[in-house]
Protein backbone atom coordinates (compact mmCIF):
# COMPACT_ATOMS: atom_id res chain seq x y z
CA UNK A 1 0.00 0.00 0.00
CA UNK A 2 1.72 3.74 -0.97
CA UNK A 3 2.32 5.24 1.91
CA UNK A 4 0.43 8.72 2.54
CA UNK A 5 2.36 12.19 3.67
CA UNK A 6 0.94 15.36 5.23
CA UNK A 7 0.95 17.69 3.01
CA UNK A 8 1.56 20.41 5.27
CA UNK A 9 5.14 18.38 7.37
CA UNK A 10 5.57 15.70 5.31
CA UNK A 11 5.28 13.45 8.01
CA UNK A 12 4.52 9.44 7.15
CA UNK A 13 0.55 9.62 7.71
CA UNK A 14 -0.71 7.30 10.56
CA UNK A 15 -3.98 6.13 12.57
CA UNK A 16 -2.63 4.88 15.84
CA UNK A 17 -0.76 6.84 17.88
CA UNK A 18 -1.45 10.43 18.50
CA UNK A 19 2.00 11.00 20.06
CA UNK A 20 3.66 10.15 17.00
CA UNK A 21 4.53 12.32 13.70
CA UNK A 22 1.73 12.01 11.32
CA UNK A 23 -1.18 11.12 13.00
CA UNK A 24 -4.56 11.56 11.87
CA UNK A 25 -8.05 10.77 12.19
CA UNK A 26 -9.16 7.76 9.83
CA UNK A 27 -11.76 10.19 8.91
CA UNK A 28 -8.91 13.03 7.33
CA UNK A 29 -7.89 9.99 5.05
CA UNK A 30 -10.63 10.71 2.91
CA UNK A 31 -10.08 14.86 2.75
CA UNK A 32 -8.91 16.13 -0.48
CA UNK A 33 -5.66 18.21 1.63
CA UNK A 34 -4.33 15.48 3.42
CA UNK A 35 -3.56 16.95 6.98
CA UNK A 36 -1.40 15.44 10.29
CA UNK A 37 -3.91 16.38 13.35
CA UNK A 38 -0.96 18.55 14.15
CA UNK A 39 -0.60 20.59 11.06
CA UNK A 40 -4.53 20.56 11.52
CA UNK A 41 -4.46 22.25 14.66
CA UNK A 42 -1.41 24.77 13.75
CA UNK A 43 -3.00 26.07 10.77
CA UNK A 44 -6.48 27.15 12.06
CA UNK A 45 -5.62 27.59 15.76
CA UNK A 46 -1.71 28.70 15.64
CA UNK A 47 -1.54 25.94 18.14
CA UNK A 48 2.11 23.87 18.69
CA UNK A 49 1.52 20.26 19.61
CA UNK A 50 5.11 18.43 20.46
CA UNK A 51 6.04 15.19 18.49
CA UNK A 52 8.55 12.26 19.75
CA UNK A 53 11.49 13.40 16.93
CA UNK A 54 14.71 13.99 18.66
CA UNK A 55 17.42 16.25 16.82
CA UNK A 56 19.48 13.27 15.78
CA UNK A 57 16.09 12.27 13.87
CA UNK A 58 16.07 15.75 11.89
CA UNK A 59 19.91 15.36 11.19
CA UNK A 60 19.98 11.89 9.92
CA UNK A 61 16.71 12.37 7.70
CA UNK A 62 18.27 15.69 6.00
CA UNK A 63 21.87 13.82 5.71
CA UNK A 64 20.13 11.13 3.02
CA UNK A 65 20.64 13.99 0.41
CA UNK A 66 24.14 13.17 0.31
CA UNK A 67 23.24 10.03 -1.57
CA UNK A 68 21.42 11.87 -4.24
CA UNK A 69 22.21 14.04 -7.06
CA UNK A 70 20.68 17.48 -6.79
CA UNK A 71 21.19 21.24 -6.22
CA UNK A 72 21.25 22.41 -2.33
CA UNK A 73 19.48 25.99 -1.80
CA UNK A 74 20.99 26.44 1.62
CA UNK A 75 18.48 29.41 3.52
CA UNK A 76 20.21 31.38 6.59
CA UNK A 77 18.19 33.90 8.35
CA UNK A 78 20.13 37.66 8.19
CA UNK A 79 19.15 38.41 11.76
CA UNK A 80 20.60 35.27 13.03
CA UNK A 81 23.44 34.32 10.12
CA UNK A 82 25.76 32.68 12.94
CA UNK A 83 22.42 30.59 14.55
CA UNK A 84 21.43 29.53 11.06
CA UNK A 85 24.61 28.51 8.49
CA UNK A 86 25.31 24.82 9.32
CA UNK A 87 28.62 24.12 9.45
CA UNK A 88 27.93 20.76 8.76
CA UNK A 89 26.13 21.15 5.45
CA UNK A 90 29.00 19.39 3.35
CA UNK A 91 29.00 16.51 5.15
CA UNK A 92 24.94 16.58 4.47
CA UNK A 93 24.77 17.41 1.17
CA UNK A 94 27.77 15.85 -0.13
CA UNK A 95 29.15 16.90 -3.18
CA UNK A 96 26.05 18.45 -4.68
CA UNK A 97 25.93 21.98 -5.86
CA UNK A 98 25.00 24.92 -3.48
CA UNK A 99 23.62 28.04 -3.43
CA UNK A 100 23.38 30.60 -0.21
CA UNK A 101 20.41 32.81 0.26
CA UNK A 102 20.18 35.31 2.63
CA UNK A 103 16.32 35.37 3.55
CA UNK A 104 14.65 38.37 5.19
CA UNK A 105 16.11 41.03 3.52
CA UNK A 106 12.76 42.89 3.69
CA UNK A 107 13.14 43.12 7.44
CA UNK A 108 16.80 44.96 7.48
CA UNK A 109 16.79 48.53 7.40
CA UNK A 110 16.71 50.14 3.85
CA UNK A 111 20.52 51.28 4.10
CA UNK A 112 22.01 48.18 4.97
CA UNK A 113 24.50 47.92 2.28
CA UNK A 114 23.55 44.71 0.23
CA UNK A 115 26.68 43.83 -2.23
CA UNK A 116 28.70 44.23 1.38
CA UNK A 117 26.19 42.07 2.79
CA UNK A 118 27.01 39.35 0.35
CA UNK A 119 30.36 39.67 0.58
CA UNK A 120 29.95 39.07 4.01
CA UNK A 121 27.48 36.45 4.10
CA UNK A 122 30.40 34.48 1.32
CA UNK A 123 33.07 34.85 4.02
CA UNK A 124 31.01 33.38 6.53
CA UNK A 125 30.43 30.31 4.28
CA UNK A 126 34.01 30.21 3.70
CA UNK A 127 35.20 30.37 6.99
CA UNK A 128 32.64 27.54 7.60
CA UNK A 129 34.07 25.06 4.90
CA UNK A 130 31.16 25.51 2.45
CA UNK A 131 31.70 25.88 -0.81
CA UNK A 132 28.85 28.04 -2.62
CA UNK A 133 28.51 28.93 -6.12
CA UNK A 134 26.52 31.95 -5.56
CA UNK A 135 24.73 34.14 -3.01
CA UNK A 136 21.59 36.05 -2.89
CA UNK A 137 19.35 38.18 -0.70
CA UNK A 138 15.45 37.86 -0.64
CA UNK A 139 12.02 38.12 1.09
CA UNK A 140 10.03 34.72 1.11
CA UNK A 141 7.45 36.52 2.34
CA UNK A 142 7.43 39.72 0.31
CA UNK A 143 9.32 38.50 -2.94
CA UNK A 144 11.64 40.35 -3.01
CA UNK A 145 15.01 39.14 -5.61
CA UNK A 146 12.87 35.39 -5.68
CA UNK A 147 12.68 36.14 -9.78
CA UNK A 148 16.83 36.26 -10.06
CA UNK A 149 16.62 33.15 -7.67
CA UNK A 150 14.60 31.29 -9.05
CA UNK A 151 16.23 31.97 -12.81
CA UNK A 152 19.40 31.05 -11.33
CA UNK A 153 17.79 27.95 -9.80
CA UNK A 154 16.60 26.48 -13.04
CA UNK A 155 19.47 27.31 -14.73
CA UNK A 156 21.86 25.03 -12.19
CA UNK A 157 19.73 22.67 -11.67
CA UNK A 158 20.14 20.89 -15.03
CA UNK A 159 16.64 18.48 -14.55
CA UNK A 160 17.98 17.47 -11.14
CA UNK A 161 16.07 18.03 -7.94
CA UNK A 162 16.31 20.39 -5.27
CA UNK A 163 16.65 20.03 -2.09
CA UNK A 164 15.44 23.40 0.31
CA UNK A 165 17.81 23.11 3.73
CA UNK A 166 18.20 25.53 6.18
CA UNK A 167 18.23 25.65 9.69
CA UNK A 168 14.82 26.08 11.59
CA UNK A 169 12.92 29.53 11.53
CA UNK A 170 14.72 30.90 8.48
CA UNK A 171 11.62 30.58 6.16
CA UNK A 172 11.94 27.22 3.89
CA UNK A 173 8.41 26.37 4.16
CA UNK A 174 7.22 29.97 3.14
CA UNK A 175 10.10 30.37 -0.18
CA UNK A 176 8.44 27.04 -1.03
CA UNK A 177 4.88 28.19 -0.22
CA UNK A 178 6.11 31.79 -2.73
CA UNK A 179 6.70 29.17 -5.39
CA UNK A 180 4.18 26.63 -5.63
CA UNK A 181 1.62 30.26 -5.69
CA UNK A 182 3.42 31.19 -8.39
CA UNK A 183 3.36 28.31 -10.47
CA UNK A 184 0.19 26.81 -9.30
CA UNK A 185 -2.00 29.72 -7.37
CA UNK A 186 -2.35 27.36 -4.26
CA UNK A 187 -1.52 29.15 -1.78
CA UNK A 188 0.03 27.94 1.99
CA UNK A 189 -0.03 24.29 0.94
CA UNK A 190 2.98 23.66 3.47
CA UNK A 191 2.47 24.52 6.79
CA UNK A 192 4.41 27.83 7.90
CA UNK A 193 4.95 28.87 11.58
CA UNK A 194 6.62 31.07 13.75
CA UNK A 195 7.61 28.18 15.59
CA UNK A 196 10.55 25.75 14.79
CA UNK A 197 10.35 22.18 14.01
CA UNK A 198 7.37 22.81 12.06
CA UNK A 199 8.42 20.55 8.89
CA UNK A 200 9.03 16.85 9.63
CA UNK A 201 10.01 15.07 6.48
CA UNK A 202 10.71 15.81 3.14
CA UNK A 203 7.64 17.66 0.89
CA UNK A 204 8.24 16.74 -2.41
CA UNK A 205 6.50 19.49 -4.76
CA UNK A 206 6.66 18.48 -9.03
CA UNK A 207 9.33 21.03 -10.94
CA UNK A 208 8.93 18.95 -14.12
CA UNK A 209 8.04 14.89 -15.11
CA UNK A 210 11.48 13.87 -13.53
CA UNK A 211 12.32 16.33 -10.55
CA UNK A 212 10.98 17.69 -7.71
CA UNK A 213 11.73 20.97 -4.91
CA UNK A 214 11.91 19.28 -1.70
CA UNK A 215 11.43 21.18 1.60
CA UNK A 216 13.74 19.48 4.49
CA UNK A 217 13.42 19.13 7.93
CA UNK A 218 14.68 22.19 9.73
CA UNK A 219 17.91 21.48 11.51
CA UNK A 220 18.25 22.05 15.23
CA UNK A 221 21.05 24.53 16.24
CA UNK A 222 20.57 24.43 20.09
CA UNK A 223 23.14 27.95 19.85
CA UNK A 224 19.92 29.78 18.23
CA UNK A 225 17.80 31.41 20.65
CA UNK A 226 14.72 30.59 19.59
CA UNK A 227 14.59 28.02 21.33
CA UNK A 228 15.36 29.04 24.64
CA UNK A 229 11.93 31.62 24.72
CA UNK A 230 8.51 30.77 24.71
CA UNK A 231 5.82 30.99 21.72
CA UNK A 232 5.00 34.62 22.94
CA UNK A 233 8.79 36.12 23.23
CA UNK A 234 9.28 34.18 20.18
CA UNK A 235 6.54 36.71 18.46
CA UNK A 236 8.10 39.96 20.32
CA UNK A 237 11.55 39.68 19.43
CA UNK A 238 11.09 38.13 16.02
CA UNK A 239 10.48 41.05 13.26
CA UNK A 240 7.58 42.03 11.08
CA UNK A 241 8.37 44.99 9.37
CA UNK A 242 11.44 46.73 8.66
CA UNK A 243 13.76 47.39 11.69
CA UNK A 244 14.03 50.88 12.68
CA UNK A 245 17.56 52.04 14.47
CA UNK A 246 17.54 53.10 17.88
CA UNK A 247 20.16 55.55 19.12
CA UNK A 248 21.23 56.68 22.53
CA UNK A 249 24.08 58.50 23.30
CA UNK A 250 26.12 56.44 26.36
CA UNK A 251 28.71 57.65 28.55
CA UNK A 252 30.95 54.73 29.80
CA UNK A 253 29.82 52.97 32.85
CA UNK A 254 26.38 52.80 30.82
CA UNK A 255 24.65 49.56 29.96
CA UNK A 256 21.76 49.09 27.64
CA UNK A 257 19.06 45.78 28.45
CA UNK A 258 17.22 44.62 25.24
CA UNK A 259 14.38 43.31 27.51
CA UNK A 260 16.05 41.07 29.99
CA UNK A 261 17.53 38.67 27.10
CA UNK A 262 20.91 40.37 26.98
CA UNK A 263 22.97 43.41 27.89
CA UNK A 264 26.17 45.52 26.86
CA UNK A 265 27.53 47.44 29.26
CA UNK A 266 29.84 50.52 27.87
CA UNK A 267 32.99 50.05 29.89
CA UNK A 268 35.80 52.60 28.13
CA UNK A 269 35.90 55.48 26.31
CA UNK A 270 34.51 58.88 25.41
CA UNK A 271 31.06 59.41 24.77
CA UNK A 272 29.60 57.68 22.09
CA UNK A 273 26.55 56.36 19.88
CA UNK A 274 25.38 52.75 20.28
CA UNK A 275 22.66 52.26 17.12
CA UNK A 276 20.36 49.29 18.05
CA UNK A 277 19.12 46.75 15.61
CA UNK A 278 16.43 45.14 17.06
CA UNK A 279 12.86 44.12 16.30
CA UNK A 280 10.79 47.18 16.80
CA UNK A 281 8.58 45.27 19.74
CA UNK A 282 11.30 44.38 21.99
CA UNK A 283 12.15 46.77 24.76
CA UNK A 284 15.65 48.52 25.33
CA UNK A 285 16.20 49.96 28.61
CA UNK A 286 19.30 52.44 29.23
CA UNK A 287 20.66 52.46 33.00
CA UNK A 288 23.97 52.77 35.03
CA UNK A 289 26.18 50.13 34.78
CA UNK A 290 26.68 50.41 38.51
CA UNK A 291 23.31 49.70 39.03
CA UNK A 292 22.42 46.99 36.35
CA UNK A 293 23.30 43.97 38.35
CA UNK A 294 20.48 44.75 40.73
CA UNK A 295 17.99 45.77 38.04
CA UNK A 296 17.88 42.40 36.17
CA UNK A 297 17.91 40.35 39.80
CA UNK A 298 15.03 42.38 41.15
CA UNK A 299 12.72 43.49 37.68
CA UNK A 300 13.69 40.30 35.10
CA UNK A 301 10.16 39.26 33.63
CA UNK A 302 9.02 43.19 34.73
CA UNK A 303 10.87 46.20 33.87
CA UNK A 304 12.98 43.93 31.66
CA UNK A 305 10.94 42.26 29.11
CA UNK A 306 10.95 39.70 27.95
CA UNK A 307 11.54 36.79 29.40
CA UNK A 308 7.97 35.55 30.49
CA UNK A 309 7.88 32.91 32.94
CA UNK A 310 7.33 30.00 30.27
CA UNK A 311 10.95 31.95 28.57
CA UNK A 312 12.65 32.09 32.53
CA UNK A 313 12.36 28.54 33.31
CA UNK A 314 14.67 27.45 29.91
CA UNK A 315 16.38 30.37 29.54
CA UNK A 316 20.65 29.50 30.23
CA UNK A 317 22.24 31.98 32.20
CA UNK A 318 23.35 35.44 31.46
CA UNK A 319 27.78 35.03 30.18
CA UNK A 320 29.25 37.67 29.30
CA UNK A 321 32.24 38.67 27.08
CA UNK A 322 34.22 41.57 27.33
CA UNK A 323 35.38 43.22 23.50
CA UNK A 324 38.11 46.12 22.80
CA UNK A 325 36.84 47.73 19.37
CA UNK A 326 39.89 49.93 17.59
CA UNK A 327 38.84 52.86 15.71
CA UNK A 328 38.68 51.56 11.93
CA UNK A 329 34.98 52.29 10.90
CA UNK A 330 32.05 51.28 12.43
CA UNK A 331 31.38 47.74 14.04
CA UNK A 332 28.51 45.65 14.98
CA UNK A 333 28.11 43.57 18.40
CA UNK A 334 25.80 41.05 17.13
CA UNK A 335 23.38 38.78 19.67
CA UNK A 336 22.59 35.97 17.62
CA UNK A 337 18.98 35.62 16.80
CA UNK A 338 17.89 39.46 18.57
CA UNK A 339 19.97 42.15 16.47
CA UNK A 340 22.99 44.10 16.63
CA UNK A 341 24.52 47.21 18.10
CA UNK A 342 26.48 49.80 15.66
CA UNK A 343 29.67 51.40 17.65
CA UNK A 344 32.45 53.09 16.34
CA UNK A 345 35.89 54.80 18.57
CA UNK A 346 38.24 53.38 20.93
CA UNK A 347 35.95 51.51 23.22
CA UNK A 348 35.90 48.57 25.28
CA UNK A 349 32.03 47.11 25.85
CA UNK A 350 30.80 43.81 28.11
CA UNK A 351 28.23 41.66 25.93
CA UNK A 352 26.04 39.12 28.20
CA UNK A 353 24.07 37.07 26.28
CA UNK A 354 22.31 33.72 27.27
CA UNK A 355 24.56 30.30 27.62
CA UNK A 356 25.64 29.08 24.36
CA UNK A 357 24.16 31.82 21.98
CA UNK A 358 27.92 33.28 21.61
CA UNK A 359 28.05 37.38 20.94
CA UNK A 360 30.58 38.08 17.87
CA UNK A 361 31.92 41.45 16.24
CA UNK A 362 31.52 42.13 12.55
CA UNK A 363 32.39 45.24 10.06
CA UNK A 364 29.16 47.48 10.30
CA UNK A 365 26.89 46.53 7.37
CA UNK A 366 25.50 50.30 7.25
Amino acid sequence: MEELRCQGCGAVIQTTDPKNPGFAPAAALEKETLLCKRCFRLKHYNEVQDVSMTDDDFLKMVSSIRESKGLIVHLVDLFDVSGSLINSLPRLTGENEIILVGNKIDLLPKLVNKRRMMDWLRSQAKAAGIKVSDVFLISAVKGHGMEELTNKIETLRKGKDVYIVGSTNVGKSTFINYLIKQSTGMEQVITTSYFPGTTLGFIEVPLDEQAYLIDTPGIVNKQQIVHYVSNKDLKIITPKKEVKARVYQLNSNQSLFFGGLARVDFIKGDKTSFICYFSNELSIHRTKLEKADDLYVNHLGEMLTPPDEDTMDRLPKLTENSFRIEDDGKTDIVFPGLGWVSVQGNITVRAHSPKGVAVSLRKALI
